[in-house]
């Protein structure tokens, strides 16, 4: 069995006659709806011939369609990058607009994310163009540029609510990791480390790098380390550096995410906030924690 998720964004109205027309069509179930006019979904007893040509239909009306397994939705681990993710930005192109560096900074992010050159390697280059910026950078654009992505907290919140784990894994920085995952409220977090020393970058990261491998890696030892299968973890994400993540877990996300990444997973949230991943999971809208 499977479960077609129809999720509609906040400023977005999902159509009744749309989601009855869909439940006749593939013979499912009558729709439950998790969030009155806005996020139905139906139980459907195989996957529907023609689901991905009515999925892009969707996505043209704004609406996201997904299509998830029926069992065991209620994930007990959540590992999320953060650029891009659980926040708006990517951090490093916000540290490069502070030294007037960003074009050359974002363009080398872009194709990282694109998976058209290696993530160490970009990050390297990346890096070393900040040689030389002053540390207190870091809370100047952790003040001033970074937004929390909508979703992100009641994400967290409700999923530990139901004694699930959440875990930020990031090719960015400690640095504003370490804001985020308080900020949010993860149980722990994983991402590089920038070298600072006499309050300068030094346009050095320790080594090795956190990249596509190091959070595959973790992703399989946090499992181990939990005693959980990856069938009970949900991943997040939107570059490159993130498919092997996505492709593990029982639910991989693909959010807001890059061509590549599109082409590799099919589970893809293109319109809504991150409550999406709750939908996901069979939650209500009323069982959802919403923090101070």
């Amino acid at each position: 069995m499977n479960i077609v998720s129809f999720i509609a964004p906040t400023n977005t109205t999902l159509p009744q006659d749309f989601v009855q027309s869909l439940t006749t069509r593939w013979d499912a179930d009558p729709a439950r709806w998790l969030k009155l006019g806005q996020v139905a979904e139906i139980k459907v007893s195989s996957p529907p011939k023609d689901f991905n040509i009515v999925r892009e239909s969707a996505h043209e009306l704004g609406i996201d369609l997904i299509m998830s397994p029926a069992q065991n939705r209620r994930k007990k681990l959540l590992l999320a990058d953060m650029d891009s993710t659980i926040i708006d930005q990517e951090c490093i192109d916000e540290l490069a607009a502070e030294a007037s560096l960003k074009d050359a900074v974002a363009a080398i992010t872009e194709r990282a994310m694109n998976g058209e050159i290696q993530f160490s390697d970009a990050l390297k280059e990346r890096v070393a163009l900040l040689e030389g910026l002053k540390a207190d950078i870091i809370k100047k654009v952790w003040q001033s540029r970074i937004t929390l992505t909508p979703g992100a907290k009641e994400l967290v919140a409700t999923l530990k609510a139901n004694g699930g784990r959440a875990i930020l894994i990031s090719g960015g920085f400690t640095a504003f990791t370490e804001r985020v995952a308080k900020a949010v409220g993860f149980d722990s977090h994983y991402a590089n480390e920038l070298f600072i020393a006499n309050g300068h970058i030094l346009g050095t990261v320790r080594e090795p790098i956190l990249g596509r491998e190091a959070k595959r890696n973790i992703f399989h030892r946090l499992n181990k380390e939990y005693g959980l299968t990856s069938e009970e973890a949900i991943s997040v994400g939107d570059g490159a550096n993130d498919i092997d993540m996505l492709k593990m877990a029982g639910v991989g996300v693909a959010y807001h995410a890059k061509p590549i990444v599109n082409q590799h997973i099919p589970i893809q949230i293109r319109h809504a906030d991150l409550t999406a991943l709750l939908y996901l999971q069979g939650y209500q809208y009323s069982e959802f924690i919403v923090p101070s």
